[in-house]
């Protein structure tokens, strides 16, 4: 047996680690007499791990139909669901407004401070004596800046902004997938 089928039977191991060590050993054992077999009929390496399919999956498999058989109640499932529900709960009721508030917010933040600052360059230049437009800008202490840097600064301020607005609303899709995904995971 090469150093690759050991490899794949130490991932289907660590895989298995929610089982008892004895039902692991066999599971592994079982594995491994199959591998032993199909090296046997001079299956390639490649073929033998294609049949196999991924580590995880096998394992899943192993783990699906063992908990299956059990439809008594335990004091493990029973914990780690416990916490899971914690865990999200508490974390969802911090987590989620937080990211649904700053996401939409900081993106129209971005818009509207690239758009005043192309409203306030415009008004500059073509001398329009837009009302209001003089309130827009950049003031440092008590120097104000002229309204070239004052829409240089808002485009950077409004990208800025924007990329934050945008990273927020990934972080909130990332969160809710990732609690989705470990959910499923999770094996009751």
């Amino acid at each position: 047996m090469n150093t690759t089928f050991e490899k794949y039977l130490d991932a289907i191991d660590k895989c298995l680690k929610p089982l008892p060590t004895s039902e692991r050993v066999d599971i592994v054992k079982e594995i491994k007499g199959s591998i032993l077999e199909m090296e046997s009929e001079n299956l390639s390496t490649e073929q033998i791990l294609t049949r196999l399919g991924k580590p995880k999956d096998l394992a899943k498999a192993y783990l699906g139909d063992l908990l299956a058989k059990e439809n008594g109640f335990s004091w493990n499932r029973f914990l780690t669901v416990c916490a899971f529900y914690s865990l999200v709960g508490f974390s969802g009721l911090f987590v989620i407004p937080v990211l649904v508030i700053v996401a939409p917010t900081f993106i129209l933040c971005g818009v509207a401070s690239a758009v005043l600052g192309i409203i306030k360059l415009v008004d500059y230049l073509l001398h329009l004596n837009i009302p209001y437009v003089d309130y827009i800008g950049f003031q440092f202490g008590n120097t104000a800046l002229s309204p070239i840097p004052v829409f240089i600064l808002s485009l950077i301020t409004g990208i800025i902004l924007f990329l934050l607005g945008r990273g927020a609303w990934k972080l909130l899709i990332t969160y809710c997938k990732g609690i989705s995904k470990t959910k499923n995971n999770l094996s009751i």
